[in-house]
């Protein structure tokens, strides 16, 4: 798909079960299990071939989904980590305190 640029090719392909096909892969089942309902047929035993074609669409819709999504926070890191590395005095490093520091001592009232 034309989706992600040719930037995004050298990203990692996302897994093939991931959130969004599975997401879509149900919404496209569930889809075509209501049509069967509404045409007045048995939901789960007819037009299987259709409940089948709806899951896979949704499937591969899902999976590009994914892949441009990963595409986006990675140009996303990428862009913050140069403005980072072009900017570092207003990342400066703060001092370390130790959690002794930073909490009150603890008195009992009675």
């Amino acid at each position: 798909m034309g989706f992600v640029p040719d930037l995004g090719k050298s990203l990692p392909p996302p897994a093939v079960a991931n959130r969004n096909s599975l997401w879509l892969a149900g919404v496209g089942w569930c889809s075509a299990m209501l049509h069967n309902a509404i045409n007045h047929r048995p939901p789960m035993k007819s037009g299987v071939h259709r409940q089948f074609l709806l899951a896979t669409i949704g499937w591969f819709i899902g999976y590009h989904l994914t892949k441009y999504e990963n595409y986006t926070f990675a140009k996303l890191d990428r862009d913050m980590n140069e403005y980072v590395r072009l900017h570092p005095e207003e990342f400066a490093a703060k001092e370390k305190k130790t959690f002794a520091e930073i909490v009150e001592p603890f008195h009992p009232v009675r």
